[in-house]
Formats: C-alpha cells, sequence, structure tokens
C-alpha cells in the first residue's frame, strides 16, 4: 500500500518516496511504537497531506519530533517536552499545550521575581554584618544560602533568535503585473495564462507539487531580479551595492514571458532566500559568509560588530569561526536569514525557508514578516506558516495553470475548484449494473498487474521529479527540458488513469464479493 517499486535505488528516489521507503522498513517488523523525526522535511504539501492521511489510520503508538504545527495539531493527543534540560508530559492536544505552558512560564516568572527580590533583601541585609550570634540570625544566614542555591539552580530560558528585518526605502505602489503571460521549454508549456497584479506591501504564497514551475513561476515574475539566485559562492558578494551592480548587468539571468506581459515596478529592492542554499560559501566560515570582508555590519542605518549580530542569530563568537560544511541545517537556515536580512529590502522572495528551523525561530520569522511593511513572495509547504504570514496565494492547481486565491492555505482549499468542469468530479463511478456483476477473467488479470503498473510509473514519476528539482536542469537547451515536461505529464495522466481503473475494479470486485 505505500506504492514503493523494490527494483527501484533508493539514492535516485525523491525526497517523498524516500520517507515512503525508511516509513516501509519501519513498519515491515510490524512495530508496536513508531519512531519519525521530522517527517515532513522537504516534503511538498501533497505528500505531507498523504503521510498526515496515513498516520491517522497508524493503529500502533506513534511518537515523532516535528516543527511543523498543522501536522502536529492533527495527530498528537500528548505532547512531551523537552524544556531546559526536563522532559514534561503534558497529556493534552497540541493547542492546549500551548495555552497550559504559557500559564506555566508566566507562573514560573512571578516566582522568578519573588525569588529576586526576597534574595536582594536578604543580601542587603548580610552586607550590612550580623550584630550577634543568636540563633535567629543563624537561621537566617541558613535560609539566605538556600535561596543562592535556589537561584542557581534555576533553569534559565534558553536563548532565542532576534530577527530584524531592514527595510529599504519603499518601492512603487505596483511592484509586478503580469497579463496573459505564457512561458514554454521548446513550445511545452510550463507556464500559461499567467494574469496576477502584486502591489506593495502584498504577502503572496505559491503553492505546487514538487517539480510543477514554482521557481520558474518566481524567475518569472522577477526577470531580471532573479539575477540574485545566481550570485557566486563569494563572501565579498554581501555588499549591497556589489548585489544592485550586479542585478543590472546580468538581466539575461531572468526569464522573459514568450507571449503576454510582465510588467515591473520602480525603486525595487530584491532579498532573496535560496532553498537550496546556494549562496553559502561552504570553505568559508559563519563569520565570513557575511563579513564582506568588514567586522561590521549596518543595520537600518547603524553599524553593528558583526558578532554581536550573529549572536542574534544564535551564532556564538566560537560557533561564529566555523566553516560552514559542519552546521546543521537549522544553523545553515538561521545563516541565510541572517544573510538576508543584513540586505536592506521592499521585495523579499523566500523559498523553503522554514526548513529545520526550530518551533520558536519558526514564529519569530513570522511575526517580522507579518510586520514587513514590503512586498513578500513565499514558496512553502508549511501550511500553518502560510495560513499566518501570507496575504494572497498563487497555486497550481493543473499543469501549467496557475491560479490566484485570496487568503492562505485553509483558504486555497475552500476556494480551489474541483477536477470537474462544472465543480464535478470527472473520475468513472461503477454504475449499479457494475456493482451486481463480478470480474471477467480478462478484468481480474488487469487488476492483478494494476499494482506493478502504478509502483513503475511513480517510480519515473520520483525520477522525473528529482530532475525537475535539480537547478542544472534548467542550464540545458530547451528541447531537454520540455522533453522531461512532457513525460512527467504523461506519467501523471498515466498514474491517474490508473487509479481510477483500479478503484472502478476493486469497487465492482468488492460488490460482488469476487
Amino acid at each position: 500500500f505505500l506504492k514503493l517499486d523494490e527494483k527501484e535505488k533508493f539514492e535516485t528516489l525523491s525526497g517523498g518516496l524516500k520517507r515512503r521507503v525508511l516509513l516501509a522498513r519501519a513498519l515491515v517488523s510490524n512495530p508496536d511504537i513508531l519512531l519519525l523525526d521530522e517527517p515532513t522535511n522537504h516534503l511538498d504539501i501533497n505528500s505531507i497531506e498523504w503521510l498526515e492521511g496515513f498516520l491517522k489510520r497508524y493503529v500502533g503508538t506513534l511518537l515523532f519530533v516535528t516543527h511543523d504545527r498543522m501536522f502536529l495539531r492533527r495527530l498528537a493527543n500528548r505532547i512531551v517536552d523537552l524544556d531546559r534540560g526536563r522532559l514534561n508530559d503534558w497529556r493534552c492536544d497540541y493547542d492546549t499545550f500551548l495555552r497550559r505552558k504559557a500559564d506555566l512560564l508566566k507562573d514560573e516568572a512571578v516566582r522568578n521575581r519573588k525569588l529576586d527580590s526576597k534574595l536582594s533583601k536578604e543580601e542587603e541585609w548580610i552586607r550590612q554584618g550580623i550584630k550577634a550570634r543568636r540563633t535567629r540570625d543563624e537561621g537566617r544566614v541558613d535560609a539566605l544560602k538556600e535561596l543562592r542555591m535556589q537561584r542557581e539552580r534555576r533553569r534559565l530560558a534558553p536563548g532565542s533568535a532576534n530577527l530584524q528585518l531592514q527595510e529599504a526605502g519603499a518601492s512603487g505602489q505596483l511592484v509586478i503585473k503580469a497579463e496573459n503571460a505564457f512561458f514554454a521549454y521548446d513550445g511545452e508549456p510550463v507556464i500559461k495564462d499567467l494574469t496576477t497584479t502584486i502591489m506593495r506591501g502584498d504577502k503572496v504564497g505559491v503553492i505546487g507539487p514538487n517539480g510543477c514551475g514554482k521557481t520558474t513561476l518566481l524567475r518569472l515574475l522577477l526577470g531580471p531580479y532573479a539575477a540574485i539566485e545566481e550570485t557566486t559562492n563569494q563572501p565579498e558578494k554581501l555588499d549591497h551595492r556589489t548585489f544592485t551592480f550586479e542585478l543590472t548587468n546580468r538581466s539575461a539571468a531572468g526569464l522573459q514571458p514568450l507571449s503576454g506581459t510582465i510588467r515591473r515596478g520602480t525603486r525595487l529592492e530584491v532579498a532573496y532566500f535560496d532553498q537550496h542554499r546556494h549562496e553559502l560559501d561552504e570553505r568559508a566560515t559563519v563569520f565570513d559568509n557575511i563579513s564582506g570582508g568588514g567586522d561590521t555590519v549596518v543595520i537600518n542605518g547603524y553599524p553593528r560588530n558583526l558578532f554581536g549580530y550573529l549572536q542574534d542569530f544564535l551564532f556564538t563568537p566560537d560557533r561564529a569561526r566555523t566553516p560552514i560544511h559542519v552546521l546543521s541545517g537549522g544553523e545553515r537556515n538561521r545563516l541565510l536569514l541572517a544573510r538576508l536580512f543584513a540586505q536592506p529590502a521592499n521585495l523579499i522572495v523566500m523559498d523553503e525557508p522554514t526548513n529545520d528551523l526550530d518551533a520558536d525561530t519558526l514564529m519569530l520569522l513570522e511575526e517580522r514578516l507579518i510586520e514587513f511593511s514590503g512586498t513578500l513572495l513565499l514558496v512553502s509547504h508549511d501550511r500553518e506558516f502560510l495560513n499566518n504570514v501570507v496575504t494572497s496565494t498563487l497555486a497550481f492547481d493543473e499543469p501549467a495553470c496557475v491560479h490566484e486565491y485570496v487568503g492562505g492555505y485553509d483558504d486555497w482549499l475552500r476556494q480551489r475548484p474541483s477536477r470537474g468542469a462544472k465543480g464535478e468530479d470527472k473520475r468513472q463511478v461503477p454504475t449499479l449494473a457494475d456493482r451486481s456483476r463480478r470480474l471477467s477473467y480478462a478484468e481480474n488479470r488487469e487488476l492483478g498487474r494494476l499494482p506493478d503498473d502504478v509502483e513503475k510509473l511513480e517510480a519515473e514519476q520520483a525520477e522525473l521529479h528529482i530532475t525537475l528539482a535539480d537547478p542544472k536542469t534548467y542550464q540545458q537547451v530547451g528541447s531537454e527540458i520540455a522533453d522531461v515536461i512532457k513525460r512527467m505529464k504523461e506519467v501523471e495522466q498515466a498514474l491517474e488513469n490508473a487509479y481510477e481503473r483500479w478503484e472502478i475494479l476493486e469497487s465492482i470486485k468488492k460488490g460482488t464479493g469476487g
């Protein structure tokens, strides 16, 4: 039921199929407890929804670590919280946990203030000297020692990132306007009939399965400004004036529509967050990836010591001297945020910024993007993040077709069209006569072949996803890209037909007992 081809090599699979393999390996021994560590990382929304539905049906005990709040909210009925070295067991859902944890921290803060106040008074008393060696005074000294010990044992809250966006001057009121824009690789459509208007202050989410063309959409909308994604891995490129110079001299790096129009507004200053982390120089240290040769960075008009700035992103001075290649995924993402926020910008473009971020940093990033007065283009699979941040959504509901919706992920779910032309599902449904008959010999053989056919198609689909997700693919000639996209569409249609046929034959078989 996991639809995996046992002949495929693991390293050739997409991220979603790799997770299915690991899940299959975990399930094959029929475990009583299933352990999952960040299972939704790097999955697209379709894969996350599939995994979510599967785990809802899982009958064993599930223990999982995740930063995906919607995933957590939909699956967890008990929360185990690791807080400053201590495990706390909350037998409730996620939303109830958040309320109770906030109340607990509030009570803890009140107790700490009372202890600090009492300790301060007792320390003042002891400095004045003990007038007589009376038993009462000795007891007070012992009580003071206990207060000191309580203060030392206090579990200090861990450091949290201090994210500050550096805003450039306001752009023009119109940021991007597309009218019937069309783009194709060697005649094979990737984007067609794109019409949208993005105004200053809009926060636009982009939704779609892996390989559907989300990166192409960004490059098309940004045009010459897409060159930010392709700057070489040199620390000195961090200087904002260098970025601006490169943008004005590398306009060929952007995409232009083959028909229709895309117009960009004035006074745009763009900062780009790259999900593949191509901007980081693996040979350099954290400090060198930010410094550009200096030891200060200008934030909102004021110079700041670079080590102090990096501490806002949870990099201690020692960690700031660490080479990039030893950093964890979360640290790399925080470093990219540090680079991004060091650039004055009025248009921020973020491609999957939430991967590997802890929950506290994730929520703080949310707050800063909501407060940002400029314009945001956001590609994300984090449904909660989309709900909380974006004001509108561009979604690939069909191949090459991008539709615009008001609101975030939940709003898209409510508004998106059904598969039929008039809101009806196009799938074939077995008739009453079908349900009352038995499968023919040929249909039984067809039903037996369908699982293998589906596995082969899904394996090929996974390979095509890998190809389309690789930036090197788009450096090839247009005809080669078009062939990959064309084959992807053929495989997707074949899979859809196979699933529908499988469902029909199974329904007939169940209706007659064979």
